[in-house]
C-alpha cells in the first residue's frame, strides 16, 4: 500500500474547519430542541412532558444507527455513503419548515434522527483524514471528539436571539441554512477512497433491527421515565421488557454465527467489560453540565443575559481541554490525563455542592470550566486505547468498538439524564419535609417571616386572614426553593462522589501496575 503524501497546511486546516461545521451542523440539530423545550411549547401547543417527546423522538432511531452505517459504508464506498447522507440531512432540514404542530414535530425529530447519524460520521472523517495516519489517532481523534462538545454551549448562547426571531421556524433555518453550506463541502473535498466490498448479511439486517429496536426502546424510556415516573406509567415497563427481549434474542443470534455482526462473546471479556464501566462512569459524571447545572440555572430564575458570559467560559475551557488533549496524546500520559480529568470533574462538582439561592453564573465560573475542560480531556484517550484494542483483533471488531461506544455515549447520557433528574425529584422531596417539619407558627422567627412576606400585600388585602394566607403560600414557595437547592447541591455532590471514586479507582490501578512491573522477573539474556 502507497504511503499517503502529506497535504498542505492549507488543506488540512480546510478539512478541520469542514469537519467543525459538519459535527457544529449535527450537534446543533439535536441540540436546539433540547435546549429550548420550554420555549417551544406555546408555539407547538404542548405541555412540558409532551414537548420531551421531542427529545425522544430524535435519539430513539439516532443511538443504534451508527452500527448499520459502518457495514453501509464499507460495502458501498465512502464517496456514495457522504453524498447521500448529506443530501438526506438537507432534505429534512427543509422539512421544518413545514412543522406546525406537536404531532408533525414529532415526525420530523425522529426523521432528523436517523438523518443526523452520517453526518458525525462524517465529522469524524473529515477531521482524521487531515492529519496522516499517526496522528489520526491523537491528535485528530482529540480535535474529533472536542468538536462532539461544543455545540451544547453554542446552542445555549444563539437560541435566545433564533426564539425571538421566530420559535421553531427561527431555530431550524439555521440548521438548514448550515446543512446548505455543508452540501458543497462533500462534492469539493472528497475523501480518500477505501476499498469496498459485499459485507453485509442477510442476518445483519435482522440483528441490526433488534438492536434498533432495543436501544430505541431503552431511550425514550430513559427519557421519558422520570417525567411519566418510572412506576406510574406501565407502558415504560412494557418498553423495557421490548428491550430486553430484542437485545436478548440479538445475543443468541450472534453467538452462533460464524461472522457476526456484534461478537458479544468480545463484549463480554474482562478488559471489555472494564473498559466500557470506565465509559460509563465519565459519561455519568460528565452529564453535571447538562443534566444538573443548566436545570439548576433555570430553578434560580436567571435570564439569558446573566448565563451567556458563562457558556462563553464553558466554550473556551472545552476547547483549551481539547487542544490541551491532543498535545498530550500519548500511550506514556494517558493516564496521567484521565488522573487530571476526573481530578477536575471532582473538583468541580464538589465546588458546585456549595450552591445557595445567592449562588450567580459568576460564582460557577472556575467549576463549570473544570468541568467542560475535564470532559474535554478523558474521552479521546480511552476512545483511542479502545480503538486499537478493536484494531488489534482485527478490522471486523471495529463495529463491536462502536456498539460499546454508542452505548456509553448515547445510552449513557440518557442514563445520566434519568439519573440525576430522578435523583433531584426525591431530594426535593426529603428536603421539602425536613424543612416543613421546621415551620412551626409558634416559632417567632417563622411567625416575624410570615408577618414581613404578607406586609408586601397590606395595601392591596384588607382582610387579616387573607393577608396570613398570602403569607404562609409565599414562604410555602421560598420552602420549595430551598429544597430544591439543597437537592441539586445532593445532585452536584453524588457526581463529586462518583468521579472521586473513580479517581480512586484509576490510582490503585496505576499503583498495581508499577508493583506488578517491580516485582515480574527480568527478561532473560541470550548470549552469542
Amino acid at each position: 500500500m502507497p504511503v499517503p503524501r502529506p497535504m498542505s497546511v492549507a488543506r488540512s486546516a480546510t478539512y478541520v474547519v469542514c469537519s467543525a461545521l459538519l459535527f457544529l451542523t449535527q450537534g446543533l440539530g439535536m441540540n436546539l430542541a433540547l435546549a429550548n423545550l420550554t420555549q417551544l411549547q406555546g408555539s407547538l401547543s404542548a405541555t412540558s412532558i409532551e414537548a420531551a417527546w421531542l427529545s425522544a423522538a430524535y435519539m430513539a432511531p439516532n443511538v443504534s444507527l451508527s452500527i448499520a452505517l459502518v457495514k453501509i459504508r464499507a460495502q458501498y464506498g465512502l464517496r456514495r455513503f457522504a453524498e447521500i447522507g448529506i443530501v438526506g440531512f438537507v432534505i429534512v432540514s427543509l422539512m421544518n419548515v413545514f412543522v406546525s404542530d406537536l404531532q408533525s414535530a414529532i415526525v420530523v425529530r425522529f426523521i432528523s434522527g436517523i438523518a443526523a447519524a452520517p453526518m458525525s460520521t462524517l465529522g469524524f472523517l473529515y477531521m482524521l483524514e487531515a492529519f496522516l495516519p499517526a496522528r489520526k489517532l491523537t491528535v485528530g481523534l482529540a480535535l474529533a471528539l472536542t468538536c462532539t462538545t461544543i455545540s451544547a454551549p453554542i446552542t445555549r448562547l444563539i437560541s435566545p436571539k433564533l426564539i425571538e426571531y421566530g420559535q421553531w421556524h427561527g431555530l431550524y433555518t439555521l440548521e438548514m441554512a448550515l446543512a446548505l453550506m455543508a452540501l458543497p463541502i462533500i462534492y469539493l473535498l472528497p475523501l480518500t477512497p477505501v476499498p469496498h466490498a459485499k459485507v453485509i448479511q442477510r442476518t445483519d439486517i435482522l440483528s441490526y433491527l433488534l438492536v434498533a429496536v432495543g436501544f430505541g426502546c431503552i431511550a425514550i424510556v430513559l427519557t421519558m421515565g422520570r417525567l411519566y415516573w418510572w412506576f406510574e406509567a406501565p407502558w415504560l415497563g412494557v418498553l423495557l421488557a421490548v428491550a430486553i427481549v430484542a437485545l436478548t434474542s440479538v445475543v443468541l443470534i450472534e453467538l452462533n454465527r460464524e461472522l457476526p455482526l456484534i461478537d458479544v462473546r468480545w463484549l463480554a471479556s474482562r478488559e471489555i467489560l472494564h473498559f466500557t464501566a470506565v465509559l460509563l462512569v465519565f459519561r455519568l459524571v460528565a452529564s453535571e453540565q447538562s443534566a444538573i447545572a443548566a436545570n439548576f440555572y433555570q430553578l434560580l430564575g436567571l435570564q439569558f443575559e446573566q448565563v451567556a458570559t458563562l457558556y462563553w467560559v464553558i466554550l473556551g475551557a472545552s476547547i483549551a481541554g481539547g487542544l490541551l488533549c491532543a498535545a498530550l496524546m500519548n500511550p506514556d500520559h494517558a493516564e496521567f490525563v484521565h488522573v487530571l480529568a476526573l481530578s477536575l470533574l471532582a473538583g468541580g462538582a464538589y465546588i458546585d455542592s456549595q450552591a445557595t439561592n445567592l449562588t450567580r453564573p459568576e460564582q460557577m465560573y472556575i467549576s463549570q470550566a473544570m468541568i467542560a475542560a475535564g470532559t474535554a480531556l478523558f474521552l479521546p484517550p480511552a476512545m483511542a486505547s479502545g480503538f486499537k484494542a478493536a484494531l488489534m483483533k482485527g478490522p471486523s471488531y471495529i463495529l463491536s468498538f462502536i456498539v460499546i461506544f454508542l452505548f456509553t455515549q448515547s445510552i449513557g447520557g440518557l442514563i445520566g439524564t434519568a439519573t440525576f433528574g430522578s435523583f433531584v425529584t426525591l431530594r426535593e422531596k426529603f428536603h421539602s419535609n425536613v424543612l416543613a417539619e421546621q415551620i412551626v407558627m409558634s416559632n417567632p422567627l417563622i411567625a416575624q417571616r410570615l408577618s414581613q412576606l404578607a406586609a408586601s400585600y397590606g395595601r392591596v388585602i384588607g382582610d387579616r386572614t387573607l393577608l396570613n394566607g398570602e403569607g404562609v403560600a409565599l414562604l410555602g414557595q421560598q420552602v420549595t426553593r430551598e429544597a430544591n437547592i439543597l437537592a441539586y447541591n445532593d445532585a452536584f455532590l453524588l457526581a463529586s462522589g462518583i468521579a472521586l471514586c473513580a479517581l480512586a479507582g484509576l490510582l490503585v490501578h496505576i499503583l498495581y501496575k508499577r508493583i506488578a512491573a517491580r516485582l515480574a522477573p527480568p527478561a532473560p539474556a541470550f548470549s552469542s
